[in-house]
């Protein structure tokens, strides 16, 4: 954790938002030009997103070359809340054209409700404060803006069924959860599938792993531990993860299906 101020961040959006202006450009026409789009410009220009390398480097094209982004960029603080080694894929995250998810463990945080979001993070050991645990639900909820903001973002969800049963939370918490994984399993870019829990096989048993795809369509992989997370780019790797899983998604139960056992699972709880 790292209490961070939130001024750096709005201080060079609004110096963005300047240059952009001063050039006579809009957010429409200026996002082309970066190559992001005007969602995340205008994140970006508001001071609620941490701008990537890329689009600094990019936006000073675009600007005039005056260094003035540059210099600012060296001054921004992260985003609060999240693990040192989680923030360059969450970088990554923010450009990615596609995303595939699995887990065994818990939720993933892309998906998770406040309630269980901050179940987690209350019986976090050793304990959290009351400071850290808001900062950390206010970077996972900034995160989930990527379900939002991203339309042509394809993101793929397979989770294991168990991580529902558990129960964590308690009833009220894990119904309201489900109900959350159904609706968002309802737009056309997001795609959520259950692995049932009695399954003869299974490829995914050495853990979770997460895969994005970048603009210029390189892979990635990122796989966390306890206290710790490997970003991955070594492409013989990389292939390998994606084989598992494409063989975890013909294993796993369909979208369609998957829905219908999480509906039926809400109406037992």
């Amino acid at each position: 954790m790292e209490p961070e101020s939130s001024d750096s961040l709005r201080t060079f959006g609004a110096v963005v938002q300047a240059l952009r202006e001063h050039a006579g450009l809009s957010r429409v026409e200026f996002a082309p030009l970066v190559q992001f789009s005007k969602h995340t410009v205008a994140s970006i220009e508001l001071g609620r997103r941490m701008p990537d390398d890329a689009f600094v480097e990019r936006a000073e094209e675009v600007l005039g070359n005056t260094g003035a982004l540059r210099k600012a960029a060296r001054h921004l603080s992260r985003q609060p809340g999240l693990a040192p080694w989680f923030r360059r894929w969450a970088r990554l995250e923010g450009l990615a054209v596609s995303l595939c998810t699995y887990e065994c463990r818990l939720i993933p945080g892309l998906l998770q409700t406040e309630a269980y979001a901050r179940t987690l993070f209350t019986n976090q050991l050793p304990p959290l404060g009351d400071e850290q645990i808001e900062a950390q639900w206010l970077a996972r909820a900034e995160r989930q803006q990527l379900l939002h903001e991203r339309p042509n973002m394809a993101f793929s969800f397979i989770l294991e069924e168990h991580l529902f049963l558990r129960r964590m939370g308690g009833a009220e918490v894990t119904r309201e959860l489900v109900d959350h994984v159904v609706t968002v399993a309802e737009r056309r870019n997001i795609e959520i599938q259950i692995m049932p829990l009695v399954r003869e096989t299974h490829a995914g048993l050495d853990g979770p792993m997460q895969l994005l795809e970048t603009p210029e369509n390189r892979w990635y992989a990122y796989c966390e531990g306890q206290e710790s997370g490997q970003l991955i780019a070594e492409p013989k790797v990389v292939s390998m993860l994606q084989m598992r899983y494409a063989r975890m998604r013909s294993q796993a139960l369909t979208p369609e299906d998957s829905v219908g056992l999480l509906q039926r699972m809400r109406g037992e709880l």
